[in-house]
């Protein structure tokens, strides 16, 4: 079954939130985890707030450059258990590696 666009950018955003949320927390981190442009990377970033998932960025101290990683605040009305338990399907159904 094919995804519409609709369930791509869905599933893009709960996977990059649980990325975000185990660690893998930076745009270069995610480019190098899921194969995504930078700056699809940084667009599914500032997507989370239209799920009302929190994400912030928070820069390394003393660090010029916007160097530094995401922190992930709150999931809104997602269910991070139910993210977690399918985030290996989520992967997979996105073709990411």
């Amino acid at each position: 079954m094919a995804l519409s666009k609709t369930q791509s950018s869905f599933y893009r955003r709960l996977y990059v939130a649980h990325l975000v949320a185990t660690g893998t927390a930076s745009v270069p981190a995610i480019m190098a985890a899921t194969g995504m442009p930078r700056r699809t990377a940084q667009d599914t970033l500032t997507a989370l707030a239209e799920l009302d998932i929190r994400c912030e960025f928070e820069p390394a101290p003393g660090r010029r450059h916007n160097i530094g990683h995401y922190v992930l605040r709150d999931w809104g009305p997602i269910d991070p258990d139910w993210v977690t338990r399918h985030a290996e399907r989520l992967r997979e159904t996105l073709g990411y590696p």
